[in-house]
């Protein structure tokens, strides 16, 4: 239908750019690259936005899918600079952006009976092109924490919560999730496990009691390991705890640059 008015490229005269717009919260098949079985299928939501510049009304929202559908069954990290790619061609835009928000598998072993678990994992790949394209990768990881202070005042006991610790890192070469995701862990006051039985149940009670962290302590521990991997450029680390006797939650944030490093 040849006549049909393009409205998207007729021109705007209000001389305002928008620096991202696109479509959001798009489920989607992803590959994710498995330290242990080389992948792992899993479904994401997928955000894709562009720049629009000033003398354009609006942007080619089908065109999104049509990018996303030619990678379908292959979205991975190793073709995410190819796809921002063909975004800016396709949508005639300077920069772009994707988002791949998902769940990622790692089987745990119980710490004393070996009972085997999944445990989920809420990760997150972003990407954006302008001239050079940037990468972040990023793992929520669940963990236990146990208060110094409530240790230290009462005669029984102390209170523990569960935590999450959010990690965003750049790298310049290869990080794998699990790797990223046990040295956050080894920072807490004990790990989570989706399946424990008695004797596991006690021994990682007594493990956070013998282990007890502030929010800011996890934070610092995360930040002294994240420094020595020589290939992690930046980092940014937020840790927040559930509290269990209050009704907020205790949160701490550190980003860092490493000297000599682009981030």
């Amino acid at each position: 239908m040849p006549n049909m008015p393009d409205l998207q490229k007729s021109s705007d005269n209000r001389n305002i750019a928008i620096d991202k717009v696109g479509v959001k919260d798009i489920r989607y098949p992803i590959v994710v690259l498995d330290k242990f079985r080389e992948q792992q299928h899993t479904v994401a939501r997928v955000n894709m936005y562009v720049d629009l510049p000033e003398q354009f009304k609006g942007t080619h929202m089908s065109r999104f899918i049509e990018v996303l559908n030619r990678y379908h069954g292959g979205i991975s990290v190793e073709n995410m600079e190819a796809i921002l790619a063909e975004m800016k061609q396709r949508l005639e835009a300077d920069r772009a952006h994707l988002e791949l928000d998902f769940p990622y598998f790692i089987e745990k072993r119980a710490p004393v009976s070996g009972a085997r678990s999944l445990l989920e994992y809420q990760c997150r790949m972003i990407g954006t092109l302008d001239g050079q394209f940037d990468f972040v990768l990023e793992a929520s990881i669940p963990v236990t924490s146990l208060c110094p202070c409530s240790k230290e005042i009462s005669e029984r006991g102390a209170h523990n919560q569960r935590s999450v610790v959010t990690v965003q890192i750049r790298y310049s070469e290869h990080i794998w999730l699990e790797d990223l995701i046990l040295w956050v862990e080894e920072c807490a006051s004990c790990q989570v496990y989706s399946l424990l039985k008695r004797e596991d149940e006690k021994l990682v009670t007594e493990q956070a009691y013998d282990n007890p962290m502030f929010v800011e302590d996890m934070v610092r521990a995360v930040t002294e390991k994240l420094r020595t991997v020589p290939a992690i450029n930046w980092f940014r680390i937020q840790c927040e705890n559930f509290e269990s006797i209050h009704n907020h939650s205790a949160y701490a944030m550190l980003e860092e640059q490493k000297p000599g490093s682009c981030g």
